[in-house]
């Protein structure tokens, strides 16, 4: 007879590092989700600050927003290489070099020294944002089964809760002190953040190395980087113009050519082949679609309620209450995850997806047709974070759970990747909508531009609601969906495998 301990056991972990003290092992844990919130906090410097940089630095709104989306492209491309790298032996020096990395991008976006150094600044930053799989991938390996549980699920909320830290803080610092002040704020965070995880982060268990994927590093780079560029520069060329169907052309063919060198290459930088599975494709579609919807309505919110009143819409809020409306969206995506632990306790967390899409759609509808008084803006913002806040406690077990452990950087970075793509798409899309709005001699788009952007996020959520749901249930059925009474069944990596459901036993979380 089984009991409740055999079906929720969790996966063994296969090749053990050193072992850690009991001070560094409790220490872990914390030191591992600063990394994340940090993290989290870099990421959103940028979005409050977009009109003030634009001021500031006599840049277009529509280029400051470069501030924004220049950090989640380098994010983008650093994930997978530095999740690669950190599936080897060498995973703390990795997490050390991206810290040193965001260090030097902080101090050069602190200083005033002109647009140009800033964006430097942020797209160093951005390296950081891979750090947030290999602390997941640290805790796997590092930590006792039960601990790994709960370590994974607060890891995975990280990147959305510390928006509404992020968002405040910044907003006071360069309320009271500037706008340089929120990125000196990042200088002490970083250096502090590396000094613990130097003293706490272990060492990875003994893999061998495997060699980096350049070629397809520099396919993802170039087919990112010129889709990106296109798509904030159609307003300013043409959406007709030669070069930017050249350009967007190109770059698609870029793009294509590295997910067909990731299928053949032997040490692939990201292993496509784990993406088949139709639970971990969903978790990956939903991932990039509520990165898209995180930040397009991110950055329509904040750019919106700065608008002054005297435009016939906004609230010519300052900067530190335009942080202050971000606090609610953390508050929902925290909720959300306390209700995750008690709905897969009966529910596979697959099905969970398809609501994480709707629940998004309903906060930008809220966004599009109620937004006359900011109350209303802050319950768009609770009802946005209770979705995003489910599909990011819900995804990172589905793809942790289906990959084997020496593995589990490399596929928590693409999740991680699909996540930045979608950030980046998201922030790109919100300016090229508002600036088509904007008319000539004018540097505020009319209100409607909003109501427009706000429903193609709608459109764009209810597709990603129907496929999701279709995927989850072409995934549920049949005889693979039953659930195996008993111990889990173990792939050679000590991995259990799939019961069909998305859930695995002992993660709470799924597939």
């Amino acid at each position: 007879m089984t009991t409740t301990e055999d079906r929720n056991e969790l996966p063994v972990h296969p090749i053990s590092g050193p072992a850690l003290s009991p001070w560094r092992q409790r220490a872990l844990v914390p030191v591992l989700v600063s990394l994340g919130m940090l993290v989290a906090i870099i990421s959103s410097l940028g979005a409050p600050l977009i009109p003030t940089i634009a001021a500031v630095d006599h840049v277009p709104v529509s280029d400051a927003q470069w501030s924004l989306t220049v950090t989640m492209l380098v994010g983008a491309v650093a994930t997978p290489a530095m999740g690669r790298l950190g599936d080897g032996p060498h995973r703390r020096t990795v997490i050390l070099t991206g810290l040193a990395t965001v260090l030097v991008g902080s101090l050069l976006a602190a200083l005033p020294l002109g647009f140009a150094c800033l964006i430097t600044g942020r797209a160093l930053q951005g390296v950081g944002l891979g750090l947030v799989p290999l602390a997941i991938a640290t805790a796997r390996d590092s930590l006792p089964p039960d601990r790994a549980r709960s370590a994974l699920a607060t890891l995975s909320l990280t990147t959305a809760a510390g928006v509404g830290i992020g968002y405040p803080v910044t907003g006071l610092l360069a309320e009271s002190l500037g706008m340089y002040a929120g990125f000196w704020f990042a200088v002490i965070a970083t250096t502090l953040a590396f000094i613990a995880a130097a003293v706490v982060v272990p060492t990875a268990p003994r893999r061998p190395a495997r060699p980096m994927d350049v070629t397809g590093a520099l396919l993802l780079t170039l087919g990112m980087s010129g889709l990106l560029f296109a798509l904030t520069q159609a307003e300013h060329w043409g959406w007709g113009s030669p070069r930017l169907l050249v350009l967007g052309a190109a770059s698609v063919l870029l793009l294509a050519g590295w997910v067909t060198h990731q299928l053949r290459v032997t040490h692939p930088l990201v292993d496509l082949r784990l993406v088949r599975d139709r639970t971990v494709f969903a978790a990956h579609l939903t991932t990039m679609m509520g990165g898209i919807g995180m930040y397009l309505l991110i950055s329509l919110v904040t750019r919106y309620v700065q608008t002054p009143s005297s435009l016939g819409y906004g609230f010519g809020a300052s900067v530190v209450v335009t942080g202050l409306i971000l606090v609610p969206f953390s508050a929902g995506s925290l909720v959300a995850g306390r209700v995750v632990r008690l709905l897969i306790r009966t529910q596979p967390p697959v099905r969970l997806l398809p609501v994480s899409c709707l629940l998004s759609l309903a906060a930008l509808l809220v966004f599009v047709f109620a937004h006359g008084a900011l109350w209303e803006v802050f319950v768009t913002m609770a009802v946005a974070g209770l979705g995003v806040g489910v599909n990011f406690a819900v995804t990172p077990g589905l793809v942790v759970a289906s990959v084997p452990a020496h593995e589990t950087g490399s596929a928590m970075s693409f999740n991680q990747v699909v996540k930045y793509i979608g950030y980046s798409a998201g922030s790109a899309l919100s300016a090229v909508i508002l600036q088509a709005a904007t008319a000539p001699g004018h540097d505020l788009p009319p209100e409607n531009g909003y109501r427009t952007a706000g429903l193609v996020g709608c459109a764009v959520w209810a597709a990603t609601a129907v496929v999701a749901y279709a995927l989850v249930r072409s995934g549920t059925r049949g005889p693979s969906a039953r659930v195996r009474i008993g111990r889990p069944a173990r792939a050679a990596d000590g991995v259990p495998e799939s019961d069909g459901t998305g859930r695995v036993a002992g993660t709470g979380t799924g597939r």
